[in-house]
């Protein structure tokens, strides 16, 4: 899973989001045996985030996705859903919950310790009670091939769009229209936080953390937008919906680590920074421990719906 909504964690480029009666299914290929360790996200701001994340995804791309999948070729076989970047398998317990059938969850991250974290806690039953099973299959989206989302039914990935570069995005829609199946893509950075109340230093971080998440050439804030041209250019009906972290009181520990993960990147980017901004994160974080704080980190999801081909489920 990507952590574009917060730097926190100790890389912020790309990340990596059993069943009987299913094949070996391609998959993105591991790392070889001389590539340096893998980053790791801590599992537990991804467990802290889950709530935020299943509370903020769009709800109303459901019922097209669900038309669609009721509609598929091969519809009287299970759904198999490729889930790119899982992490620790948050969007996993959210959707298979909300959609009907037997699923099969193919799960992919290059980190072998957070596909523990997301086989361990993978739901177990759809929305009507039907077998959802699960295998894991460890690789780097970058490493995505043609072959790789072969009888796919739905490819799913959580914040995983603003850490990707425009070749990557190119090749990502490449596939997934290649391979004919749906996409829904969540809980991308748009590049806007609003704080309430309202603090002189708010545009400057979010401008600074803004432009670390574009360094190295990735999309950052702009990739919703080139998301939208690069699978419109393919084909696909493409729809876009907000999905905003919307944090209280009741959302305190969060929206601390979230802050220091935000002012952190922002120091990352604009070191001169430094000195006001320790001042401004021990500002923000008093009101936040007085319930004082309100913030809201605006993201969307988008739903592909790419024409359907022989090769999709």
């Amino acid at each position: 899973m990507s952590m574009s909504t917060t730097p926190t964690g100790p890389d912020s480029g790309t990340a990596s989001s059993d069943a009987a009666g299913h094949g070996v299914l391609s998959a993105i290929p591991a790392p070889g045996a001389g590539e340096s360790e893998v980053p790791r996200y801590a599992p537990q701001w991804l467990q802290l985030r889950e709530p935020a994340d299943a509370a903020a995804r769009a709800h109303d791309l459901l019922d097209p996705l669900r038309i669609r999948l009721a509609n598929r070729p091969g519809r009287t076989r299970d759904l198999v859903v490729h889930d790119l970047g899982c992490g620790t398998g948050s969007m996993g317990r959210w959707l298979a919950p909300l959609l009907d059938g037997a699923q099969h969850w193919v799960l992919h991250d290059r980190d072998p310790y957070l596909l523990h974290f997301a086989t361990v806690g993978a739901p177990r039953a759809g929305a009507d009670g039907s077998r959802v099973t699960v295998t894991t299959q460890r690789g780097d989206i970058d490493r995505l091939t043609p072959d790789a989302l072969t009888g796919a039914s739905l490819v799913t990935a959580s914040a995983l769009l603003d850490v990707l570069t425009a070749d990557e995005m190119d090749t990502l829609a490449a596939v997934v229209v290649g391979a004919g199946c749906p996409a829904l893509l969540t809980l991308s950075v748009v590049g806007r936080v609003k704080l309430t109340p309202a603090h002189p230093m708010d545009e400057e971080i979010g401008d600074a953390f803004n432009a670390h998440q574009r360094r190295g050439g990735l999309l950052g804030p702009d990739a919703v937008v080139a998301a939208r041209e690069t699978f419109d250019r393919l084909g696909a009906d493409v729809r876009a919906h907000p999905s905003p972290w919307r944090l209280g009181p009741e959302q305190a520990e969060l929206t601390e680590e979230w802050l220091r993960g935000w002012v952190g990147a922002a120091v990352e980017q604009r070191p001169e920074l430094a000195a006001r901004a320790a001042a401004y994160l021990r500002d923000r974080s008093a009101a936040c421990a007085a319930d004082e704080l309100r913030v809201t980190v605006h993201h969307s999801d988008v739903l592909v719906l790419p024409q359907p081909t022989g090769g999709a489920e």
